[in-house]
């Protein structure tokens, strides 16, 4: 055993594949294989929030892949965490899955989360330990932004996001809504939750700011499933259209699908929360004349993205989320950092932080004092024949 023990690490020195022993016999080892770096992730995983959480996770899974591929020193994995609790994306199991990402010293940074609110009971975990974290789709302004931001992060500041947030999104849709759709008098639902009432209370500031008025705005219960009553109440005072701040899973896609029972035919308008399939799976045939808003720009229309967009099909058959680009990009931000500074969180958070003209394929950006991305872009969506389709997007870079 003694000898065995020699040859091995004698092979080991000359970079050569060799074999260990192992409780099923003599097992291969790539002596050659780097350090290995783990990446946090947490996103809804599963139930109604699968669709929003997979092809974020995908983006991720192809960035560690082609970093993996390409070698050098260290070799990355992901360590994947669900905080989706019965389908719903859950800010207690945010937190839970941020302790324990903070609890293995291999993880040096984490992607994530997903929801506002979710993101608002993590960060300040994620901030006591210094652990670096990138959002790719958190849009709500409070968690960079305001007293509300300072109470999150009492640290150095380690959280960060590729997407633009919520007093733009907000407004957009609001324009887009007035300009566009010739709606002059608007309904808003909000699920009361850190995403849906911030981009809500946004989108009413700008509609009454362009000279619309809002005939009512109503709160819905957590966990409301028939919105008929308050639907009724709403058709009785005629707007021309209807905002509902929120995503699929609270409410999104049940409430487009119960406007036509009770006769409103309305245009219906939401941010990124329903900008995905599972609202067109729940709404059906009533997702027709619905619009959406994504706090980001559409990978498939930019050239430098075109070998992302191209490997993401190849390698999981399916378009892209309104996020997978995102989510490539933050965990490509980490994988760099690493490259750049070694898998020390410290480091790593600092290298974030310090992030000056970073090309990617969404476009090349900086975090600002905030954390927030200089990359500003909203895009706007609407569902024609069955499937959510590009319209346009709007600029606020410069």
């Amino acid at each position: 055993m003694r000898r065995l023990v020699f040859l091995l690490a004698g092979l080991a020195v000359l970079g050569l594949a060799v074999m260990s022993p192992g409780s099923g016999g003599l097992q291969p080892v790539n002596a050659a294989a780097g350090k290995v770096v783990k990446i946090g992730v947490d996103l809804p995983m599963s139930g109604g929030e699968a669709p929003n959480g997979a092809p974020t996770n995908n983006g991720i899974l192809l960035a560690i892949d082609e970093a993996n591929k390409a070698g050098g020193m260290y070799q990355f994995e992901e360590v994947l965490k669900d905080d989706a609790v019965n389908g719903v994306h859950d800010p207690a199991q945010g937190a839970k899955n941020a302790q324990e990402l903070i609890a293995d010293p291999a993880v040096v940074g984490m992607v994530g989360n997903f929801n506002s609110n979710v993101g608002k009971a993590s960060i300040p975990i994620t901030n006591d330990a210094g652990l670096v974290q990138i959002s790719p789709s958190q849009t709500n302004p409070t968690l960079t932004k305001g007293p509300d931001a300072a109470a999150l992060r009492k640290k150095a500041n380690n959280y960060f996001r590729v997407c633009t947030t919520d007093d733009l999104q907000g407004p957009v849709a609001a324009d887009y809504t007035f300009k566009f759709l010739k709606a002059k008098k608007i309904a808003i639902l909000d699920d009361q939750e850190t995403y849906g009432k911030g981009i809500a209370d946004e989108f009413e500031k700008e509609f009454k700011r362009l000279g619309g008025t809002v005939v009512s705005h109503d709160g819905i219960p957590k966990g409301t499933q028939d919105f008929h009553a308050i639907l009724t109440a709403i058709k009785a005072k005629s707007p021309d259209a209807l905002f509902f701040g929120g995503v699929t899973t609270t409410g999104g896609g049940l409430v487009r699908k119960q406007m036509a029972d009770v006769g409103l035919k309305l245009p219906y308008v939401g941010g990124d929360g329903i900008v995905e399939d599972e609202f067109l799976k729940v709404a059906g045939d009533s997702a027709e004349g619905s619009y959406g808003t994504v706090a980001s720009v559409n990978a498939e229309k930019l050239p430098d993205a075109q070998g992302f967009i191209k490997a993401y099909k190849a390698k999981y058959n399916s378009d892209t989320g309104a996020y997978s680009a995102n989510a490539y990009v933050a965990a490509k931000i980490i994988i760099d950092a690493v490259k750049a500074v070694g898998p020390d969180r410290a480091k790593v958070r600092t290298w974030v932080a310090n992030l000056k003209n970073y090309k990617s394929i969404i476009g090349t950006f900086a975090f600002d004092k905030n954390g927030d991305t200089t990359n500003k872009i909203i895009s706007v969506h609407a569902v024609k024949n069955g499937k959510w389709e590009w319209l346009n997007q709007i600029s606020f870079n410069g």
